[in-house]
């Protein structure tokens, strides 16, 4: 009977590589983590820390550099870090060189709202805690009532949407009869915007309003702004 030798030579081939692959996945698992790449997605500041994330990442008492890759579950990584109330959505992966890095989208605050404690509201319209790394720089709201924060996060997303109310808003007030007052930057009148309603007409009257009187230096007169009234300003003398 002839041997095959060529067809020996490729098993034996095979087989070489089968447990070269096998000893160099079983290597490579066992590879300690290095030290992970953290990168914030977002523009803001950081409200968490790096070595906040590096201790959601892990469990129990270990180090990041004590775990081996094949003790690694990436989800579970990710659901740790978005149980953070800082972290809006979180990406966790691994290289195979047993490098870690997460990807992290913040809570994006839009207003701060005066309470005990005080709190944020988000974007998507949330509470949030305040941070203890970064304080954010948005407009005060007091006098909220919990029912309004679904109306009164459209107002303050419109307002950061136009660059005008933005720079001008600081600050926004419920009365105890639900209607709304801004607080006007460097400015001691009260702009009464009343419900949170045709926000972008209001927001025309207003900076139309502001544009002629800044013109005619008669804001300084004033004591109230209304813009209650259809695409009438009404404004009272001090």
């Amino acid at each position: 009977m002839r041997v095959n030798w060529g067809l020996f030579k490729v098993l034996i081939v095979m087989v070489m590589a089968a447990i070269l692959f096998g000893f160099a996945k079983k290597r490579n698992e066992a590879r300690k983590l290095s030290a992970p790449n953290v990168a914030f997605v977002d523009d803001s500041p950081p409200f968490i820390t790096v070595d906040a994330v590096n201790k959601l990442l892990i469990q129990n008492n270990d180090t990041l550099t004590s775990i081996t890759k094949d003790k690694v579950v990436l989800k579970e990584m990710e659901a740790r870090l978005v149980q953070n109330p800082m972290v809006r959505e979180a990406q966790v992966f691994m290289t195979i060189d047993g490098k870690l890095g997460a990807e992290i989208e913040q809570r994006d605050p839009i207003a701060r709202v005066a309470s005990s404690p005080d709190y944020y509201i988000d974007a998507d319209g949330k509470s949030m805690p305040l941070s203890d790394v970064h304080a954010a720089r948005v407009p005060l709201i007091t006098g909220m009532k919990e029912e309004q924060m679904e109306s009164l996060t459209a107002l303050m997303l419109a307002i950061r949407a136009d660059p005008f109310m933005e720079k001008s808003i600081v600050g926004v007030h419920s009365r105890k009869d639900g209607l709304l007052v801004l607080k006007v930057r460097k400015h001691d009148f009260e702009l009464l915007f009343g419900t949170p309603t045709d926000i972008e007409r209001k927001f025309r009257n207003f900076k139309a309003f502001y544009q002629k009187s800044t013109a005619d230096n008669t804001l300084k007169q004033y004591e109230t702004v209304n813009l209650r009234f259809g695409d009438q300003v009404v404004a009272t003398n001090k």
